[in-house]
């Protein structure tokens, strides 16, 4: 088994395609999507109705002010104009009428908190209400355990599948097969070896998406490393089983439509209860629920240990029946 790990480390040492792949094509994909979807230098559009001049005043110098001489229906009047908040106040205190939480609605939000943080206003509750009620504040923060976990799972899979499909047809797997050496320790080797690279891979996405990125992590960044190293050993197995049934690389790459796209509607993109039909319920069997669900409660919620563990335990039950299932799909082959 070591034998083997050491030959699959020398191989990738020397194979610079497939090293640029493991770590530095996550680290391209999570760059465009902060630009794409983190926070920027956009000035939002807010309107103002029945609030006294100075407070317009200091507003002006946060937003865009448009100035409504009627209070106009929130649902009707931000969907139209293109604009971020409404606001007004009443006896009951500042109203903020917003769209939806994303980005834009995040930085009116600010505005409006830096203008009466600036007035020193008298006690006066704000109230913000949302037209449509969704979840996040920072699209990439609130869905940053999604794209961490589906990242390295997808590119994971690649390499692992690949390179298994390539010692296939370079008749390393065969010529290993002939010899006394047990399917355990064949699939222990080239799980173990790949692994190891791609927990490499799952501490660098980490430590560049928190400290470089600087996305928010409310609990464990260590315990965020431990279950991205987890799905990295989970993608490792899937990539090694679906290339026992690919007989060459184009045939592992049409196995991702089937194997790697439906997971990501279990990830956390779409809630599980929402799912119709029961179809929810397929997320039991896929690595990357338990997987992205630990994050989640990790990154959103600030979990520990403590609550997360029925879903670190499914992720190794995962590995290991993935496992099992690899030695006895290598029957294919040998039968020892």
């Amino acid at each position: 088994m070591l034998s083997i790990i050491k030959r699959i480390l020398g191989q990738m040492k020397n194979d610079k395609r497939s090293l640029g792949l493991l770590l530095f094509a996550p680290l391209l994909i999570l760059t465009l999507l902060f630009f794409i979807l983190g926070d920027s230098n956009y000035i939002p559009q807010i309107a103002v109705y029945d609030m006294n001049e100075k407070f317009v005043a200091e507003l002006e110098n946060h937003a865009t002010v448009i100035l409504e001489t009627e209070k106009p229906e929130a649902a009707d009047y931000l969907e139209a104009n293109d604009v971020d908040a409404l606001i007004w106040a009443d006896s009951a205190g500042t109203h903020i009428e917003l769209l939806e939480k994303n980005s834009k609605s995040v930085a009116a939000l600010e505005a409006i908190q830096d203008t009466t943080q600036a007035l020193q206003p008298t006690q006066n509750e704000l109230i913000v209400d949302y037209v449509y009620e969704t979840a996040g504040d920072n699209q990439l923060d609130s869905l940053s355990y999604v794209f961490l976990g589906v990242i390295s799972f997808f590119f994971v899979f690649i390499l692992s599948g690949m390179s298994f499909v390539r010692e296939r047809f370079g008749q390393t797997l065969e010529r290993m097969l002939m010899t006394p050496i047990r399917r355990v320790d064949v699939i222990g080797g080239y799980t173990l070896g790949y692994g190891l690279l791609a927990a490499v891979q799952s501490v660098v996405i980490i430590l560049y998406a928190v400290y470089v990125l600087q996305l928010q992590v409310e609990g464990s960044v260590a315990l965020c490393t431990f279950v991205m190293i987890l799905m990295a050993f989970s993608a490792v197995s899937v990539g090694a089983l679906v290339s026992i049934f690919a007989n060459n690389e184009l045939q592992l790459v049409q196995f991702i439509p089937v194997i790697i796209i439906p997971q990501i509607f279990f990830s956390g993109l779409i809630p599980i209860d929402t799912i119709p039909f029961g179809l929810g319920n397929l997320c039991y069997l896929t690595p990357i629920y338990y997987g992205c669900t630990a994050l989640e409660m990790i990154m959103i919620q600030g979990k520990g240990v403590v609550e997360i563990w029925p879903w670190l335990a499914g992720s190794v039950v995962f590995i290991g029946v993935l496992f099992l299932a690899n030695v006895t799909a290598l029957k294919k082959y040998r039968r020892l």
